[in-house]
């Protein structure tokens, strides 16, 4: 981790994009100069559907490149959304502010280093090998719509690195779900939630340093994730397990 800190806040952040594009696969990547345009007709969710800008320096001929990216994203059926991570550089988002393009849904991205005093007091998990089984359970506890299945099998199954699936069960049925990317020294955690009814006891708190544990066998040092600024109860836990905040992003939409 603090080999990490010491490089430059951009390449801080290109190293966390990078992962988190291998980490969560959208079903077609395109790019544009700089700007990888990323589609995912199986699934709605906003990083597998947005316009990721990785270059500040790239702001050449915006007006022609926004409009190509919006004729790719109406072929999808998806409204047109760019995601602003620190790379996507101020000449574009004083491009996007000048022709009132909404800001929402801020993220922050978070990292811990992955020590052994870290996971000291984590349970062995063996993650599960069913996909499908890990799928039904992660629909259940997010309360997600069953429709969903195909693309996030899709998704999960284009997982380039490691992968490992957990769930935790009480009585036969899931109570917290996620992902734990192991790819190099870096161990990403996606998709973690509990299930509403029994929020607040401590099973995510025991499935993600499982989790870590498990990565940090295979040869992680560094734990990371990405969370909404809103989701004040998960940012309280992380922090307390360790993580502190490495940079933000947020997305932008098109007026009206």
């Amino acid at each position: 981790m603090a080999e990490l800190l010491k490089t430059s806040p951009l390449g801080i952040a290109r190293r966390f994009e990078a992962a988190g594009f291998r980490a969560w696969p959208a079903a077609s990547v395109q790019y544009d100069g700089t700007w990888v345009i990323r589609l995912t007709a199986g699934h709605t969710a906003k990083r597998l559907n947005s316009v990721n800008p990785l270059d500040p320096g790239d702001s050449r001929n915006m007006v022609e490149r926004i409009a190509r990216a919006a004729r790719r994203f109406e072929a999808y059926g998806r409204p047109l959304i760019f995601r602003m991570s620190p790379l996507a550089g101020d000449a574009l988002s004083k491009h996007l502010d000048k022709e009132g393009w909404e800001r929402f849904s801020e993220s922050l991205v978070m990292a811990m280093p992955l020590t052994d005093e870290a996971v000291a007091d984590a349970m062995n998990q063996i993650p599960l090998k069913d996909m499908g089984r890990f799928i039904t359970a992660a629909i259940r506890v997010h309360g997600a719509n069953p429709a969903i299945r195909p693309g996030l099998t899709e998704i999960i199954s284009s997982i380039e690195p490691e992968a490992g699936l957990f769930v935790l069960e009480e009585g036969g049925a899931p109570v917290a779900s996620g992902i734990c990317v192991n790819d190099g020294d870096l161990a990403g955690l996606f998709e973690i939630a509990t299930a509403r009814k029994v929020r607040r006891q401590g099973h995510a708190r025991r499935l993600i340093l499982s989790a870590l544990k498990w990565a940090k066998v295979r040869g992680a040092s560094i734990a990371w994730l990405q969370v909404e600024a809103e989701n004040d109860s998960a940012i309280t836990l992380y922090r307390a397990l360790g993580f502190e905040e490495v940079y933000r992003y947020h997305y932008r939409r098109p007026a009206g």
